[in-house]
């Protein structure tokens, strides 16, 4: 077992040299991301490589420990038209098993920017994403127990999942507001209003 992880792990480091000489990163922590909506190489087939819905990445049925490696691999993911996810590099793309979302929003500050509310989120690979019109967030409530899962758009066609504790702090900053005569449960930033819920559900929800 210890060797198929050690073995795991070498290949997933394999993995992130390829792609970092393909994407020509120079290792300068300045850089911006690499323009993979701009790419369009041949798909070369998928890989097993998995991002489960608490954002662990796994290789090879292996989570991948070393955060370098996963930040790596988050600055190449790009979600197609086809609704499948790749990593994608300028001379290959190359297919990846998504769980839930891509990435966790497991942080969030709320603050006040000319006169408006502004909820800031970090993912767990680094993104700090401010909600508003170019970033929305979304609600779904999903499954038998009508469970409230927020997410937020971060780039692209990806989006994080809202962690369960940040979620609750979204809650408590919600407020009732009138939309087309229902009222909703909302969140307001960047001057953007999302809807959550119709008031009236919110009670029977948290229950």
């Amino acid at each position: 077992m210890a060797t198929e992880e050690i073995k795991a792990a070498t290949d997933a480091a394999d993995l992130a040299a390829l792609i970092s000489r393909a994407a020509g990163d120079n290792g300068d922590a300045k850089r911006g991301l690499p323009p993979v909506e701009k790419w369009n190489p041949p798909f070369c087939g998928d890989i097993d490589m998995e991002i489960r819905a608490d954002g662990t990445w796994f290789y090879m049925g292996t989570p991948i420990g070393r955060a370098p490696l996963v930040r790596l691999f988050s600055t190449v993911l790009r979600k197609d038209e086809d609704g499948k996810t790749y990593l994608v590099t300028p001379v290959e793309k190359v297919g990846i098993r998504i769980v839930d979302a891509p990435f966790l929003a497991v942080e969030m500050n709320a603050s006040v920017k000319g006169g408006q509310a502004v909820l800031t989120f970090r993912t767990n690979v680094g993104d700090v994403v401010e909600a508003g019109g170019e970033h929305p967030l979304r609600f779904v409530i999903h499954g038998d127990n009508n469970e409230l899962k927020p997410y937020l758009h971060v780039r692209g066609r990806l989006e994080a999942l809202v962690s369960r504790a940040v979620m609750y702090q979204l809650v408590e900053l919600g407020e009732t507001i009138d939309v087309d005569g229902v009222a909703m449960f909302c969140l307001r930033s960047g001057g953007e209003t999302f809807p959550v819920m119709p008031a009236a559900e919110l009670d029977a929800l948290s229950r």
